[in-house]
């Protein structure tokens, strides 16, 4: 049995086939997923899993670089936004980078996956940049 927090099958595969420079999406219910790249779906009901839970868990395993975010996140703050600036104090994910939502969707169809919570609040979403260890 695995030692770290993250049980998902799907991420922790996700996770191992990781590059420098990928980028993984952790999006809200309603992200478009561009077609050719891989969702994994984590949505059960409105809420279950928060963008925040499942951000927790992809960086028990995830080495970050950079993070993306919508500009119009900030214009109208979702509950994981606070959880997102901790991390991102404590230096978990790198630096930031805004976009406008539409340019997010764009990156989008660079990912190699779009894991898909339950988080029902607009532009709620992440990418995260893959980083190295060394």
């Amino acid at each position: 049995m695995k030692k770290t927090p993250l049980l998902n099958i799907a991420l922790s595969r996700l996770i191992a086939s990781l590059g420098h420079g990928d980028i993984i999406v952790i999006a809200d219910a309603g992200l478009p997923v561009p077609k050719g790249v891989e969702l994994i779906d984590l949505a059960l009901t409105p809420g279950v899993p928060d963008l925040a839970s499942t951000l927790q868990a992809l960086l028990s395993e995830m080495q970050v670089q950079n993070h993306v975010l919508a500009h119009e996140l900030l214009l109208a703050p979702c509950a994981a936004l606070s959880s997102i600036e901790v991390h991102a104090s404590k230096g978990a994910l790198g630096s930031q980078r805004l976009l406008p939502h539409d340019a997010f969707k764009e990156l989008c169809l660079q990912a190699k996956a779009i894991v898909r919570t339950g988080e029902c609040h607009p532009y709620c979403n992440i990418a995260l940049i893959s980083g190295v260890i060394f």
